[in-house]
């Protein structure tokens, strides 16, 4: 086995877990539960981590302390070597519900997270017009969320993300209520922008093909307490292009070894 380990190249790690277990007080029960215990990885600036794992093996607990969002009741989160006590502006959050503010159009979606840091107008414009230019959004940013498809508000969703220019890209499941064909467009879009930025991302999924199509590394879970049981370098070229990615033999084989360590068979949902 694997363990995961400390591979980054550079001195301070983008996002660092030392140590880290969380534990949950749970209804009619006199005892935590725990959820995830002694996760410890680092990622380094500009690199795409996966994580995997069965349903309620603590994925999303893990992107909550990343962000801020849950303290970890024992050990320590780091982003950009600082420690995490709260939400973090250097980490932005995409999750499967696009989250758009009916209220507010396309454009102005987009600028909301540069309006709280009190960004003046004209750059929250600029910046605005540029990542929905590159989410293929041009044309559309006066609309409304309910004027756009499931695959269009998901494209705002992470140009609002990215305007931020945030250090780490947390992702927890952006496509999975996609269709499968806006879901492989919306992959290679994503890809491509995070190698064009040099951005860094860790991103939950629960499908093994996206994991192997989107990453630099994957790290497979446990059931809960979920710990790392494995680390698994993606020893494949093409990062920024996932569609490219899919056509090589060796994502078939990287599958079919995800599913057995994950206990899955044929009929498994993974696609």
């Amino acid at each position: 086995m694997n363990q995961p380990g400390f591979h980054s190249h550079l001195s301070v790690p983008a996002l660092q877990f030392e140590g880290v277990s969380k534990r949950f007080a749970a209804r009619g029960r006199s005892s935590e539960v725990l959820a995830v215990r002694d996760i410890n990885f680092r990622v380094a600036g500009g690199e795409v981590v996966s994580i995997i794992g069965p349903s309620g093996c603590g994925k999303s607990t893990l992107l909550n302390m990343g962000a801020g969002l849950s303290r970890p009741s024992a050990g320590l989160v780091r982003v950009g070597g600082e420690p995490v006590t709260g939400p973090n502006k250097h980490v932005a959050f995409m999750l499967q519900k696009d989250l758009l503010m009916p209220w507010r159009t396309i454009a102005e979606n987009v600028e909301f997270g540069l309006e709280l840091r009190a960004v003046a107008t004209q750059r929250r414009q600029e910046v605005s017009h540029r990542l929905l230019q590159q989410c293929h959004l041009q044309g559309f940013e006066k609309h409304y969320p309910h004027q756009l498809s499931g695959g269009m508000r998901q494209r705002a969703a992470m140009a609002r993300t990215l305007a931020v220019d945030p250090l780490v890209l947390l992702m927890d499941e952006p496509f999975s209520a996609l269709d499968a064909q806006t879901k492989m467009i919306l992959q290679q879009d994503l890809a491509q922008t995070v190698a064009r930025e040099g951005k860094t991302m860790v991103f939950i999924t629960h499908d093994l093909a996206e994991a192997a199509a989107l990453s630099d590394r994957i790290l497979v879970m446990s059931e809960r307490p979920g710990t790392f049981i494995e680390e698994i370098a993606v020893d494949m070229p093409d990062r920024d292009n996932p569609m490219q990615r899919r056509k090589h033999t060796r994502l078939s084989e990287l599958v079919s070894h995800l599913m057995s360590l994950l206990k899955l068979d044929a009929h498994s949902k993974v696609h």
